[in-house]
């Protein structure tokens, strides 16, 4: 079977995204890590009304230069009164701006002595004054439909009043691995056994897009065993995503039981590392195979399963921003697959980017220190000083895009 292109194979996987789940309106405090339904609009301006942005006095600019009386106090959360011709309010941070004054004085710029207030230096009318509307003006959308809902969001839908929200249902995924020699963290690891990373990346990757986790025990490799937790799974969570076991190995089982009691859509891509990918159903649940290799697990997650939970839990990612740096290494292979290699960037307009350590496909710990990966496209070779895209790692690990 060839090999397919990521561009294609995107393609495929996205025209395979079900109808959003069914929406829900929680408390905006419950709300965090879920995709919105409903885009919110103001009801209000934000600020609602003028206030100082400084502790210090509220004043006419036009009654100085020269020496004012304080006509009164105004801490933040009091109405303020008119301010009186000659003379200047005390004011704090927050606090309204009394009818009449254009302009904040900070209580470092002033001189108080016996109840009156001497401007020190010059004053520019509205200064320190933060306007209503400043930020948001009401009738407008802050935020839209399909945006996974961050602390900042929550706190921006509180600041014009909201204190729900409607937002879907998030996914339930059941993460599987495979592998006679995996063992999970906290036991001790016999002769051939190594520590199931893979479970625990790939939890935490569903979590942090939101999606709730039904986790599974490392399964044997087994045949019947594979395919028998494949039809449970799918019983009960909206997607299945397996690692290892798609390769072409004689214990490599999952494709073959994907197939058996389903269909398989999509199988072995044209990247490295990340080559055998599975994608399909199994009674009628989706279900991606990734790859054993910690590495290939972790970026056919980022560049092919993310998209898909995305959208599929009614989300509207934007694509992933490629930067331009310069090659700090050589590629002097050209490959027939598009390369993904994880590279450390310097500080800059234009970074260097240098290989962050070993690019083995089970070298996790290169994912870890990189600050994302650098494209190598088919048939490319780089020499340094050449310039390469980039995807940053904040990007890759970002909610709102994919």
């Amino acid at each position: 079977m060839a090999l397919t292109l990521l561009s294609d194979a995107l393609a495929h996987v996205l025209s395979e995204v079900p109808k959003p789940p069914k929406t829900e309106t929680l408390a905006v405090m419950d709300c965090l890590g879920l995709v919105l339904a409903e885009s919110v609009t103001a009801r209000v301006n934000v600020p609602p009304f003028d206030n100082s942005a400084m502790d210090g006095f509220a004043v006419r600019s036009s009654d100085l230069p020269g020496e004012l009386s304080v006509s009164q106090r105004i801490p933040a959360g009091a109405v303020a009164e008119p301010l009186a011709v000659g003379s200047a309010a005390r004011i704090f941070t927050g606090a309204m701006i009394p009818p009449g004054a254009d302009t904040v004085v900070m209580q470092e710029d002033a001189l108080v002595q016996n109840e009156r207030v001497a401007v020190l230096g010059c004053v520019t009318p509205g200064q320190h004054i933060r306007r209503a509307g400043d930020d948001i003006s009401a009738d407008t959308e802050v935020l839209p439909q399909g945006i996974l809902l961050t602390p900042q969001n929550l706190g921006l839908a509180a600041s014009v009043g909201c204190a729900a929200l409607t937002v879907y249902r998030p996914l339930t995924v059941a993460v599987l691995t495979t592998g006679d020699e995996l063992v999970e963290p906290g036991n001790s690891l016999g002769p051939g056994q190594i520590y199931n990373s893979n479970r625990v990346q790939v939890e935490g990757l569903l979590r942090g897009l939101g999606c709730q986790v039904q986790s599974h025990a490392a399964l044997a490799d087994n045949p019947e065993t594979i395919g028998c937790a494949l039809e449970a799974a799918a019983e009960s969570a909206d997607c299945i995503i397996t690692c290892g076991g798609v390769s072409v190995g004689e214990e490599d089982h999952v494709r073959d039981q994907i197939e058996a009691r389903g269909k398989l859509g999509l199988w072995r891509l044209a990247i490295k590392p990340g080559k055998p990918l599975a994608f399909g159903s199994v009674a009628g649940c989706p279900i991606f195979g990734l790859p054993g290799n910690p590495v290939s697990a972790w970026v056919t997650f980022i560049m092919v399963v993310k998209p898909w939970l995305l959208r599929a839990q009614g989300g509207s990612p934007q694509p992933y921003q490629k930067i331009s740096a310069i090659a700090g290494f050589a590629h002097d292979r050209p490959g027939t697959r598009e390369e993904y290699l994880r590279v450390k960037l310097s500080a800059g307009s234009r970074p260097e980017a240098q290989l962050a350590g070993n690019q083995s496909s089970g070298a996790l710990s290169s994912v870890s220190r990189s600050d994302g990966l650098a494209i190598i496209p088919i048939g490319a070779t780089v020499k340094i000083g050449d310039a390469v895209e980039v995807i940053t790692m904040s990007d890759l690990l970002s909610p709102l895009s994919c």
